[in-house]
This record gives structure tokens, C-alpha cells and sequence, in this order.
């Protein structure tokens, strides 16, 4: 994937994923010579990693929200490729759920192998950035004990776009996260809520794990993650980088039978996905008190 030239986008051609080069005007330039319109075009999400990575609690805001200890270190969790979507795609929120949050966040798309590169060349190592919306459905949060696999695995769950912008046309260290649900602003932040930086993110990451070009790695979100409902339109903004939307839907499928842990409202549930205190959360689950759709059994 070479990045040098402008934003690349990834999209659907007869079947098949299609690179191409997002040029003004609104007309994409596919590598293969063709040219699509903006507007018609099926956006993939620009990425095709071996693995994605996420860290928790990066943002100050969002610690402060929580009411929890700044972390000495950040940690992580694996979301697999299947969880990927792209630009103007549709998030499901599964038949008898109704915790499925936003998480605004940058996205960091590794250019070169790296292994036990310093913080100080972590950067030079980046091929783009590109905007996430790392979702979570926290009706799973009971079951996952932070490996998130239920909570943010799913499939869908991980929207990148629209495009991929060149590291050299976007600032990690100064930059404007915003996101939207339905034309209002529900996060905004800037680089410097970051407790942990891009560059220091994957100056850790790389000491233990290798990162190879492809791989994503994503960098956190600041307060105010809230639920959404079937019919919204969520969008992540990031300046230099564009916008990326989503519309939820109500998704027929009920996760409530079959093998497996089964989808509840927990008082953790309560507290990472709307920001209670855990002790108003416990009183809330015992008395019923959440006000949200969703089962409570």
C-alpha cells in the first residue's frame, strides 16, 4: 500500500476490495486505472492488518470520568480483523441489547516492521492514520473480564476511514478528535488529553510484540462514550484526517440463546457505558433503575 501520494481509501469493485487514491472533486482513482464517483462508492476500511490492537484508559478525560487511577502504563487487548468496517457501514446492535457505545479514537496503520524501535523513531515507522470507532456493546461486559472479546470483537465492530492519510500530512502530536451522534457532539478532545502518546504507545507495544505493515493499532478514546440507539448516525471526526459515519441498526439476531454467556446488565455494564459511579451502578441493577432498553436478566 503506498501511501505517498494523498488519502487512500479501499473500496468494493465487482466483488472485490479495490485501492485507490481519494482525489478533489469527489472521484476516486482506482490503481487499476478505473475512476468511481465519491458518492457511489462502497468503502472497505483501509487497512488490511494481521492484527489489530487497543489499548483501555489513554485519555485523561476519560480516566477523570471514571473516577479511576491514572495508569503507570497503558495496557491492551486484540480485536481481530473480522471486527473491521468501513466508511458509511452499518453497525448491528443485537436483539435484546441496548448498551452499544461510540468510542471515538485515531488510528495508527503500521508502515514498517517493528520490533524494539525507541520511542524517539516510532513515528518514522507509521504509514497513515485514519479515523476509528472502536464500539463496544457493554451488555457483554460481565463476561469478558477485559479481554473484550464479546464487548468489542463482534463483527462490524471496529469501523476505520474513510480514508488513510500519508504520515507526513497529519501530526499525531496535535491533532482534534471529535465525535458525533446524529449532528452533535457528544467527545472532543485534543492530543494533549493523551496520557500516553502515538509514538509511546507503539514504542511499548513493539518491545514485546512485532508490528508488521498492515497492522492497526489504535490509541484510545476520551470521555463521554454513551450508548446508541437503532436509526442514529455516529460520526468521527479528526481535523487533516475527514470523517467517518455509521448508521445503527436494529440487528435480528438474539444473543440471549444458544452456547455461551449470555448478554445482561451488569453494575459494570452501568459503569463503563454510561460513567457511574460502580456504587450507583450496583444500587441501580438491584433496584432496576438503568432506563435503558435491554434485557436485565
Amino acid at each position: 500500500m503506498d501511501l505517498s501520494r494523498g488519502p487512500r481509501v479501499r473500496v468494493l469493485v465487482e466483488g472485490g476490495p479495490v485501492w485507490g487514491l481519494l482525489e478533489p472533486g469527489g472521484v476516486i482513482a482506482l490503481e487499476d486505472g478505473g475512476r468511481i464517483s465519491e458518492e457511489e462508492a462502497v468503502y472497505l476500511a483501509p487497512a488490511e492488518p494481521s492484527k489489530i490492537i487497543a489499548p483501555h484508559l489513554t485519555y485523561r478525560s476519560r480516566v477523570e470520568e471514571y473516577g479511576a487511577r491514572v495508569p503507570d502504563h497503558p495496557s491492551y487487548f486484540l480485536k481481530p480483523p473480522s471486527s473491521l468496517g468501513g466508511h458509511r457501514g452499518v453497525l448491528r446492535r443485537p436483539k435484546g441489547t441496548g448498551f452499544l457505545n461510540y468510542e471515538g479514537e485515531l488510528a495508527v496503520v503500521v508502515g514498517r516492521r517493528m520490533h524494539g524501535v525507541p520511542e524517539e523513531e516510532a513515528l518514522s515507522y507509521v504509514a497513515g492514520y485514519t479515523c476509528a470507532n472502536d464500539v463496544s456493546l457493554h451488555d457483554f461486559r460481565h463476561a469478558d473480564r477485559g479481554s473484550m472479546l464479546r464487548v468489542k470483537g463482534q463483527d462490524g465492530f471496529l469501523p476505520l476511514g474513510p480514508a488513510v492519510v500519508p504520515a507526513g500530512e497529519f501530526d499525531p502530536e496535535d491533532f482534534t478528535l471529535r465525535t458525533y451522534l446524529n449532528g452533535e457532539v457528544v467527545q472532543e478532545a485534543t492530543s494533549d488529553d493523551m496520557i500516553f502518546g502515538v509514538a509511546y504507545q507503539l514504542a511499548d507495544l513493539c518491545r514485546l510484540i512485532t508490528l508488521e505493515p498492515g497492522d492497526v493499532v489504535l490509541t484510545g478514546t476520551p470521555a463521554n462514550s454513551r450508548p446508541m440507539q437503532p436509526g442514529d448516525v455516529v460520526e468521527v471526526e479528526i481535523e487533516s484526517i475527514g470523517r467517518l459515519s455509521s448508521t445503527v441498526e436494529e440487528w435480528d439476531v438474539d444473543l440471549s440463546h444458544g452456547p455461551g454467556e449470555r448478554p445482561q446488565v451488569s453494575a459494570q455494564t452501568l459503569h463503563v457505558a454510561l460513567a457511574v459511579p460502580e456504587e450507583d451502578a450496583e444500587r441501580m441493577v438491584r433496584e432496576g433503575e438503568w432506563g435503558w432498553t435491554g434485557s436485565s436478566k
